[in-house]
């Protein structure tokens, strides 16, 4: 069913965030070349499996850490600081496997949730609102899956895919899980964008895939939709903002470096090193202190998500909309400061630093690239409204 077919060792709460850091650190030795050969991320996808990362989040009944949202996302955060499009794989892992709580009835979340703690799957989606829908055509005593997503993170390197699917008996739309070496489920290797180079986000193609009941693992029709049910899209969010926060602390890591050991003084400064220049320590200090302000925002979003969603059935429509808001407000702090701190690198570090062997413009071309995968203007005026209001922003799959 997978690649991966020895049992693997999962990382406690407690390490977690220590393990993260040592999977930025091997990431970060080549992040550069990596990048620039764009090639499948099977290398990278090993290292997180190694990492006892994925199980993070999941159940102890079925053998996870059950570490909750705020450690997850904090560990999202360190590998974003070394290389974002790893950082991408494992944050829609962590929220794509959710699904077995979020969605999963009691024997769909043993099924599937106990190889994949297991083993340390890796889960990729292909559930895109916004592509054409994909079809479960009944035959027999299963479904037939057809149809292609043209954005697929995480599926042509996961140990499993969750899919997305409009079921032909019911008209609903149900969430599938496909194994990645399932006949017909054809990968397209065509992800060819500015940044996040390597997080498998190309398309996918599924030819008459054959799915079993005991793969459906549940409905995300609006009239089934509950709030615990929902969260799915907060946790994205969140984990977005916390991507974008991990990349921008990297990217003024990394500069920073470049001031102590490379940059010079300009001509007309008084001071006798960049490190010294109060123009330079203006910037960084600005640019710092914004961040800090952001991870504050990131870390309550975080507890928020974790306490919506220790609430389990009892969380209410209203309790999940406010979490909604606070967390699209994340995404609009986050968002804004990650495009701005990643072009104005370049002002601390000076014209030499544009040189390709730096590469300092990956850390752009990352947060760029993935700012763009829902509006953020949409996301402040869901603030405004709520501000002015005290409207929720609607569910839906982007909110």
């Amino acid at each position: 069913m997978t690649a991966v077919d020895s049992p693997r060792t999962g990382v406690s709460a407690a390490d977690a965030v220590a393990a993260a850091r040592a999977v930025a650190d091997e990431l970060a030795v080549d992040a550069l070349e990596r990048d620039r050969a764009g090639a499948e991320p099977l290398a990278e996808a090993e290292l997180l499996r190694r990492s006892g990362l994925p199980s993070l989040l999941l159940p102890a009944e079925l053998g996870g850490a059950d570490a909750g949202w705020a450690t997850a996302l904090r560990v999202v955060a360190e590998v974003a600081r070394a290389d974002g499009s790893i950082a991408q794989l494992l944050a829609y892992h962590y929220v794509n496997a959710h699904n077995l709580v979020w969605v999963a009835d009691d024997a769909a979340r043993r099924r599937w949730g106990t190889p994949t703690v297991a083993h340390q799957w890796l889960w990729g989606d292909a559930v895109n609102p916004v592509d054409p829908d994909l079809h479960l055509d009944r035959e027999g005593d299963g479904y037939v899956l057809r149809g292609t997503k043209s954005f697929a993170t995480g599926a042509s390197t996961g140990d499993v895919t969750v899919v997305g699917a409009v079921a032909s008996d019911t008209g609903k739309n149900l969430l599938v899980v496909v194994p990645r070496e399932a006949p017909g489920f054809v990968k397209g290797g065509d992800w060819d964008n500015l940044g996040q180079r390597l997080s498998a986000s190309g398309s996918v193609r599924f030819d008459d895939v054959a799915v079993a009941d005991e793969q459906v693992l549940g409905s995300t029709s609006g009239e089934d939709a509950t709030p615990f049910g929902s969260l799915v899209t907060p946790a994205i969010q969140a984990a977005f903002g916390h991507f974008y926060l991990g990349v921008t602390r990297g990217a003024l890591e990394t500069a920073a470096e470049y001031t102590r050991t490379t940059s010079r003084p300009w001509l007309l400064s008084d001071a006798p090193s960049a490190t010294e220049d109060p123009y330079v320590l203006a910037t960084y200090g600005r640019l710092v202190a914004r961040l800090r302000a952001a991870e504050a925002l990131g870390a309550s979003a975080a507890a928020h998500l974790q306490a919506a969603s220790a609430r389990g059935a009892d969380l209410t429509w209203h309790e999940r909309g406010e979490l909604a808001e606070e967390i699209a407000a994340l995404k609009v702090v986050s968002s804004d400061l990650a495009v701005e701190a990643t072009s104005a690198i370049y002002e601390v570090t000076g014209a030499r630093a544009t040189g390709n062997r730096y590469g300092f413009d990956r850390f752009w071309r990352n947060v760029r690239t993935h700012t763009l995968h829902d509006p953020v203007q949409h996301k402040a005026r869901e603030v405004g409204d709520h501000f002015l209001t005290g409207a929720h922003p609607q569910f839906t799959l982007y909110t």
